[in-house]
């Protein structure tokens, strides 16, 4: 491979109900190039930090010790329900992933980045079962109801829980290149799904015609 030049710092924001595989989906795959990237988990306090699975994720850093990332993750679950009223957590993810180089998305955590503020202005994709609550949470966002996942300058955000690997071998591609991403996806066995607008499920929810 070609030098591959300072790592990138992935930070993955933890909460109490996360879901697993928006997490450590992405984290897998970008964790196949550790000479790239590297990977943090971040919480409220460090320590364990319950997933809406019930397994809990050891968060090495709490939020206000979080050090400056490359590229923010933000997954979905049960807990984004709460999050996107709580003013204290939005507040500091606004001030803390607003000026990180890359801020992402999977599911409905892309309701907390538009609860954030960190969404107006930019097109921007959810869950299809959840996405008229997610749409609510932004009225300054252009919400695309058919997407795999979308990128919008340095914003990406994905459809639901398993869309976020396609969206991450996506990233992958477009800092490095397709090669280093398909090499990626053949070493975990995926089968990527390299058009965002790939999307059976818009219209199975009915958020768009059949």
């Amino acid at each position: 491979m070609a030098d591959a030049g300072p790592r990138r710092d992935v930070a993955a924001v933890l909460f109490d109900g996360f879901e697993l595989l928006d997490v450590f989906g992405p984290l897998e795959l970008f964790g196949v190039l550790h000479d790239r990237f590297s990977l943090t988990l971040v919480g409220p306090a460090a320590g364990g930090v319950r997933s809406a699975q019930g397994p809990a994720a050891l968060a090495s850093t709490s939020y206000e010790g979080a050090p400056e990332p490359d590229i923010v993750l933000v997954p979905g679950g049960i807990g984004t329900r709460a999050l996107v009223e709580d003013r204290s957590f939005l507040g500091w993810l606004a001030s803390w992933a607003g000026q990180a180089p890359v801020v992402a998305s999977v599911c409905t955590g892309s309701a907390v980045l538009a609860s954030a503020g960190l969404l107006d202005g930019y097109r921007a994709t959810s869950n299809k079962r959840a996405f008229a609550s997610v749409r609510a949470q932004g009225q300054g966002v252009e919400w695309v109801p058919q997407a795999r996942w979308v990128e919008d300058r340095n914003r990406w955000t994905s459809s639901g829980v398993a869309a976020g690997m396609d969206m991450t071998l996506a990233l992958i591609a477009r800092l490095y290149s397709d090669a280093l991403a398909s090499e990626v996806a053949a070493r975990a066995e995926l089968e990527w799904h390299r058009d965002p607008n790939w999307d059976p499920f818009a219209a199975l929810n009915g958020l768009v015609d059949p």
